[in-house]
């Protein structure tokens, strides 16, 4: 083979083709990667003119050629083109696990929500099966919230079982201190961060079990829902949250299922007592969540885990001289201490205990709107209860009331933007079917002008 170079490498250059050894083929069209595997690239020369065979290349038109490469840098594209199919398949196989991992966190949202429902339906029930031998509510509050101690130590199992990093439980709970400061843990803050936050747990708990000896475990329950409008009203007055009309009709609403509660029995008796402690157990709950937010700010597993054991310490030290004083008054007398049901109160406390694990480690593990779902899902879980088991029959006013908590309830759950998205959502299926309705006539004009064609008429267009 022999060439005439030119300097200029704009210009089309002259070449000649001689007979090839052991190939006859001529050259016409694209070159064959098989053709090309067989020729020795020759060695640029050395005022830097191409070779001759990437002159062949470029005037026959092969695919992918780019000036300047030789024959062993188009093997490497011809190998990065075989690749591609296996990036393709790793791109799908990233969306399958992708796909997985979402159904995976779903079905184990659901999974919480089961869970967190049977843990509350169970401690409302076992509360009241408590109370036909113990009627000491603040007893069995005090003893509930001393099991929060437990909180932290199974946290930390659990960081042991699953993670290779070890730490001590010192090292682990001075990592969770930074919940309350830089400073860490001493009295001072103990007093000044824990102590409120312990006395509205209290308090929310104590109403709440008031609630259950006025009331039937569902209105008890539907009425505590009211606690997410609570928590929306303090958090738009206090933390400026963001104006949101939905809620406020959702906050109405839930005050509106009060009155209607309280006017099922005329506004008198066990009954209204009953919504009373209810609503106040619901406010104190709101009022906890919105300080907590307000102070502490977010926390993580750990943080949470940690804040639980200091109110359960809190709870022991500063708070057991209130149900001593309530047994000498003789407000709530116990008897011997072997006479108590230590078995419904072991049931109340550990299923306390577990309702408020399983809301703190589904917000990590699931998605948060599910916990929320779980808690609604009591109302008509203790409603099931109380009709086949204690045969409650509810008045129309009181199923009224309670379907309207519930829908205030699942308006409160919307997110912020929901009213953008779903303007967005109309809009593009109000874009999309005018657009599938013109691709529908013009394929049936298609149709019909090829169908005038094969029976030899013509259209003629309409002005």
């Amino acid at each position: 083979m022999s060439s005439t170079e030119s300097p200029d490498l704009g210009e089309q250059p002259c070449f000649r083709l001689e007979n090839l050894p052991g190939n006859s083929t001529h050259l016409t069209g694209k070159a064959s990667p098989q053709v090309n595997n067989r020729w020795d690239a020759p060695e640029v020369t050395a005022n830097g003119v191409q070779d001759i065979e990437n002159r062949i290349l470029r005037i026959t038109g092969y695919y992918g050629y780019n000036p300047g490469y030789s024959s062993h840098k188009r093997e490497d594209g011809s190998e990065s083109h075989a690749e591609t199919p296996v990036s393709e398949t790793s791109g799908d196989g990233s969306a399958y696990q992708t796909c997985a991992t979402t159904v995976l966190k779903v079905l184990g949202g659901l999974l919480v929500v089961l869970c967190v429902s049977s843990s509350w339906v169970g401690t409302t029930q076992v509360v009241q099966l408590t109370y036909k031998s113990f009627s000491c509510p603040f007893f069995i509050t005090w003893f509930s919230t001393n099991w929060n101690i437990l909180s932290f130590p199974l946290y930390y199992s659990g960081h042991v079982a699953t993670t290779r990093e070890k730490q001590t439980p010192i090292q682990k709970f001075r990592e969770c201190s930074r919940l309350f400061g830089e400073e860490g843990m001493s009295l001072r803050v103990l007093l000044k961060r824990t102590a409120p936050f312990s006395i509205l747990w209290t308090l929310t708990n104590y109403l709440y079990l008031l609630a259950l000896r006025k009331l039937t475990a569902t209105d008890v329950s539907a009425l505590y829902c009211c606690h997410k409008a609570f928590v929306f009203l303090l958090s738009w007055i206090v933390l400026k949250d963001r104006f949101m009309g939905v809620r406020i009709v959702a906050a109405i609403m839930a005050i509106t299922g009060i009155v209607m509660m309280a006017y099922a029995d005329g506004f008198h008796g066990d009954s209204f007592m009953g919504v009373a402690f209810a609503v106040g157990s619901a406010s104190t709950s709101a009022l906890y969540k919105v300080l907590f937010k307000m102070f502490l700010g977010s926390a993580n597993l750990g943080e949470a885990a940690h804040f639980f054991s200091t109110m359960g310490f809190f709870n022991l030290i500063f708070i057991s001289c209130v149900p001593l004083i309530l047994y000498f008054t003789k407000v709530e007398h116990w008897g011997s201490l072997s006479s108590l049901p230590w078995g419904y109160l072991c049931g109340v406390a550990g299923l306390w205990l577990v309702f408020n694990i399983l809301v703190n480690v589904g917000v990590v593990l699931t998605y948060p709107i599910l916990i929320s779902i779980g808690t609604l899902l009591s109302v008509p879980g203790n409603a099931a209860i109380d009709v086949l088991k204690h045969e409650v029959i509810f008045s129309v006013v009181r199923l009224a009331a309670t379907c309207i908590i519930c829908l205030g309830f699942l308006l409160l759950l919307l997110p912020e933007e929901w009213d953008t998205v779903t303007v967005r959502f109309l809009t593009a299926l109000a874009d999309k079917k005018p657009e599938e309705h013109g691709e529908e006539l013009t394929e049936s004009s298609i149709q019909t002008r090829s169908r005038s064609r094969a029976n030899g008429a013509v259209l003629i267009p309409m002005a």
